[in-house]
């Protein structure tokens, strides 16, 4: 059974259409495998639940709140509080279970998900292998470095960083916003690559979602 966190940097980095496309590559070209996907929890209204039921019936999200703000905010605003024992049972169950098991997380590695933990807080503490997600941006090499930084200080293992163009940017933009060099020579972690803009993410399909990801997620697994 293998466990993996997709982390990012931010809350706009592309978690989401990349655990789906990761998703949809082991479906599709790693069909032995049985394989689950979860988010940590959600917050909103409408979210990441309702991308991720386009594509698959049974993602798992055990926690949800209204508001769309940081966890301990949104929970505070319903009275409630964030049982980190629910979410961590339910990935249990999932392990037991599956080979494979998908796990998004929210916002960034820094990102709270309670009052008191934050994302590198669980990625340690729940022994979970991590992949980082970094938007193509004009300063994304500090946002890299920082975020790999923070992983280190917490003990995660960090399998590899992709780097996803959330915007149609021009291989210059992306060759000079994320060289990969410097960038593996600032961290220490390998770029397993980027995940291209895919403009209208609803008009593609599962296999199409899986040629697409298979050079990076062929590396993994």
């Amino acid at each position: 059974m293998q466990t993996l966190l997709i982390a990012g940097t931010d809350t706009d980095a592309g978690k989401t259409i990349i655990t789906t496309a990761f998703r949809a590559y082991l479906q599709k070209k790693k069909s032995h495998l049985v394989t689950a996907l979860m988010k940590l929890l959600q917050t909103g209204e409408i979210g990441d639940e309702e991308f991720y039921c386009q594509y698959f019936d049974d993602a798992v999200i055990p926690l949800r709140y209204q508001a769309p703000l940081a966890p301990p905010l949104s929970a505070k605003l319903e009275g409630k509080s964030i049982d980190l024992n629910i979410v961590r049972n339910r990935l249990l169950d999932l392990q037991k279970s599956h080979d494979f098991v998908l796990v998004e997380a929210l916002g960034g590695l820094g990102s709270p998900i309670t009052e008191e933990l934050i994302i590198a807080d669980i990625a340690h503490d729940w022994v979970l292998d991590t992949i980082l997600i970094v938007p193509v941006k004009l300063g994304a090499i500090a946002h890299t470095v920082a975020n790999v930084a923070l992983a280190k200080q917490y003990n995660i293992k960090l399998t590899g960083i992709i780097f996803n163009c959330v915007q149609d940017y021009t291989p210059t933009q992306i060759n000079q916003w994320t060289p990969k060099g410097l960038i593996e020579s600032l961290t220490g972690i390998s770029v397993l690559g980027y995940f291209p803009y895919l403009g209208d993410v609803n008009s593609l399909n599962l296999d199409e979602l899986a040629n697409i990801s298979e050079p990076i997620f062929s590396q993994l697994i």
